[in-house]
């Protein structure tokens, strides 16, 4: 059961990862991304606060499977884990939290970007939807 908890979380977690930093680029996920967002940044500084800035519940977890499993992987984060377990890369702390925070900065910055541009632009209007001017009777 551990092993099979252990699998599930490196997709479930990784593919939260993927969605965190993609979810903003298609119009139709944006609403399910800003839920998701808002519980990772819930995560990282509400729990953090009393757990450590950063603090992930996916990590957490994972990690307690793990050690109940026996492994001890002497990383910190969820990034050092992958880096160790699908690259063979020994990634320090340092290092994985300068890509976490890189990353968090790029996926607020887009996710800005792209919700501005959504509010911005300008309803698109056809001529048999009712909302031109010859709707109104101002053809000029």
């Amino acid at each position: 059961m551990l092993a099979t908890l252990n699998i599930l979380f490196f997709i479930f977690h990784t593919l939260i990862m993927v969605f965190n930093l993609t979810g903003w680029i298609f119009r139709r996920t944006r609403i399910l991304h800003i839920v998701c967002l808002g519980a990772t940044l819930f995560s990282w500084f509400v729990m953090g606060a009393s757990r450590g800035m950063g603090y992930c519940v996916c990590t957490d977890w994972h990690f307690q499977i793990r050690r109940a499993m026996g492994i001890n992987d002497n990383v910190h984060s969820y990034i050092q884990l992958i880096a160790k377990s699908f690259f063979g890369v020994e990634m320090d702390r340092m290092t994985s939290d300068f890509a976490a925070g890189g990353g968090l900065l790029f996926i607020l910055l887009a996710t800005l970007v792209v919700w501005t541009a959504d509010l911005l632009r300008k309803p698109e209007r056809t001529e048999n939807d009712g909302s031109g001017p010859a709707a109104s009777g101002n053809l000029l």
